[in-house]
């Protein structure tokens, strides 16, 4: 097997350059994407005076560091967004990369839970250790170590993501009975009409209506599907890695991102979306 076959040889095993180009542009879709729906659902009125992402940069920050972020911010939205497209069609591809790994870093200052943030800079890491990673459109396939390095790195990312996902939902009794999920599901069946934007929420009605209750039966139904979601968290990777069953994991990985992306679709797209492409480089 390729990833193991690289850790034997120091990273000197060949690899097909062709999987970190397009990793590259899919990286760059997701964060424009991501980017641009920040500027049109309130990102762009963030930082304003009185508003209390202000108040709270300049309680975490002092009022004169807080002034300084506020004046760049606006400017480093479009510049990051303009970045990302240009990663996404290949515009000098390694600029545009750090462009966009410094406007997503910047939410780091003011994003209460940054965990797509962490996930964005880590995958966009590893793309930047790669030796190889095109330019334009192309898709150059060949056999090189340019980029083995770094997608044996990108392996190991979403290895540990889904590895460590997995465990602390073990961890957890009230995501292993169901309960958590059943509870979120209700209260925000009940709330749904009332969030500030279009997209929260995307939970489709017949879930809602046989799985939207706090009742014993949606509670184990619920266990049911938390038990499900820890076994392929669990069972991904080495699927993955695996040719015979690589494409069952990938159906198996786009169901479980799809029903996450349900729960929380702006807050996710991100994480799904980079998870998803990640699935590129377990393949050589």
């Amino acid at each position: 097997m390729w990833f193991f076959e690289s850790l034997a040889s120091g990273f000197h095993h060949p690899t097909d350059p062709a999987r970190l180009h397009l990793f590259r542009i899919i990286f760059g879709v997701i964060l424009t994407l991501r980017f641009a729906l920040s500027i049109g659902q309130g990102g762009w009125g963030r930082l304003a005076p009185g508003s209390l992402s202000r108040h709270l940069a300049e309680q975490r920050f002092g009022p004169a560091k807080a002034q300084i972020l506020a004046r760049i911010y606006r400017p480093a939205l479009i510049i990051r967004t303009a970045a990302a497209l240009g990663l996404a069609i290949g515009l000098v591809s390694r600029l545009s990369l750090v462009l966009v790994l410094a406007g997503a870093g910047m939410e780091l200052l003011y994003l209460k839970s940054p965990n797509a943030v962490r996930y964005t800079l880590l995958t966009g890491a590893c793309l930047l250790l790669a030796g190889d990673i095109g330019h334009g459109l192309r898709i150059e396939h060949g056999a090189s170590t340019a980029n083995t390095w770094a997608q044996c790195l990108l392996v190991l990312v979403t290895t540990d993501i889904y590895w460590n996902s997995a465990y602390h939902k073990l961890r957890s009794p009230q995501f292993r009975t169901g309960l958590y999920l059943a509870q979120w599901m209700h209260v925000y069946a009940q709330v749904k009409g009332h969030l500030p934007y279009r997209g929260q929420y995307a939970v489709p009605g017949l879930v809602r209506r046989n799985m939207g209750n706090l009742s014993d039966r949606d509670i184990r139904l619920w266990r049911l599907s938390a038990a499900t979601v820890i076994a392929a968290e669990i069972a991904l990777p080495p699927a993955l890695l695996y040719p015979q069953t690589m494409p069952y994991a990938v159906v198996l990985g786009i169901g479980l991102h799809s029903a996450f992306t349900c729960l929380k679709p702006r807050q996710l797209i991100t994480f799904s979306g980079l998870t998803l492409g990640t699935y590129i480089a377990f393949v050589t």
